[in-house]
């Protein structure tokens, strides 16, 4: 399996990452075992997670996917064979976004816990808090990383703006660095990303990993219309990609899938794996079906006829 460089770190990975917001959710520990044990022998190593996968969900209260994970870890004795992302800064019952230095150091310590682990291998802000200087949340990591719980630090849903002064505070003040971004890129959510952060990250050496990468589940082509958005929990996330454009990228997935003997989904993956600001691209799987889809993303090399397809069908300007 190829490996890619995250950034600047030392941390090489396959070129697909395992979302973990699922484990706990829409699948049990017993099913998310068998992802991950899937996604593993296929030579896959990257998994994210976030200590509020899953608070959304009925009676859960964040950390459920951590907990999963890091049981999961314990059971199979993989820990040294794995690269772990997790996300801090959500709301974790304290009413808002938090960024603030003494919050990660105690969100950091839980996540640990549920992980059962004594390191995080890639810890990302996962929103935004403007109400903190992006220098005491570097802070907060600069004492983490000499603690020896973090090795390298991301950051996902940042502005622009506030990407590039952590990225300048981190070299005139001598602080950490973010070595990831993790944006919302697909092939039908391609505008904010391409306009005014693709650049940042290309210049800056960032290793990307999207999220979203089959937009709640769009790109597989499993949601062709309205009815079909209740065959999952995540249909309700799908309505607003009925649209025109929406059925001409099906329609061009559809194209390539034919052509490459594949599924829509692999090529969705495919195509953003292709892209040359992207590092590993994050999807999830509720079954074993649906994670060899993902592998099979990784085995497909798409030729520039089908780049410019997809491109082409998927245009926002």
């Amino acid at each position: 399996m190829e490996k890619r460089q995250l950034g600047q770190s030392d941390l090489m990975v396959a070129p697909l990452t395992m979302g973990g917001n699922v484990f706990g959710w829409t699948i049990d520990e017993a099913r998310s075992f068998e992802v991950l044990d899937g996604f593993t022998a296929a030579g896959f190593n990257l998994i994210d997670t976030a200590d509020v996968y899953s608070r959304w969900a009925a009676n859960n209260e964040g950390g459920e996917s951590e907990t999963i994970i890091g049981n999961w870890m314990k059971a199979r004795n993989n820990r040294n064979d794995v690269i772990i992302a997790t996300k801090v800064g959500g709301d974790m019952g304290q009413g808002k976004k938090d960024l603030s230095r003494s919050y990660i150091i105690r969100a950091a310590e839980d996540s640990l816990r549920r992980l059962q682990t004594d390191y995080i291998d890639l810890y990302q802000t996962h929103w935004d808090d403007d109400t903190t200087p992006v220098e005491e949340t570097l802070e907060a990591y600069q004492q983490l990383i000499k603690e020896g719980k973090v090795r390298w630090i991301g950051a996902s849903n940042l502005s622009p703006a506030r990407l590039l002064a952590s990225l300048t505070a981190s070299e005139k003040q001598d602080l950490p660095r973010y070595q990831t971004f993790q944006p919302h890129y697909n092939l039908y959510v391609r505008d904010q990303f391409e306009k005014e952060l693709e650049q940042i990250c290309t210049d800056h050496r960032l290793g990307v990993i999207s999220y979203y990468s089959l937009a709640s589940g769009f790109l597989t082509g499993k949601y062709r219309s309205k009815e079909d958005l209740s065959k999952s929990a995540r249909g309700g996330g799908v309505a607003t990609y009925l649209d025109e454009r929406g059925f001409k990228i099906l329609a061009a997935l559809d194209q390539v899938a034919a052509r490459y003997h594949t599924q829509p989904a692999s090529v969705a993956i495919a195509w953003l794996i292709a892209r040359p600001s992207v590092t590993a691209p994050i999807a999830s799987a509720t079954s074993l079906t649906q994670l060899q889809d993902l592998i099979a993303a990784a085995q497909l090399s798409l030729d520039a006829d089908a780049i410019a397809l997809l491109d082409e069908a998927s245009a926002w300007r």
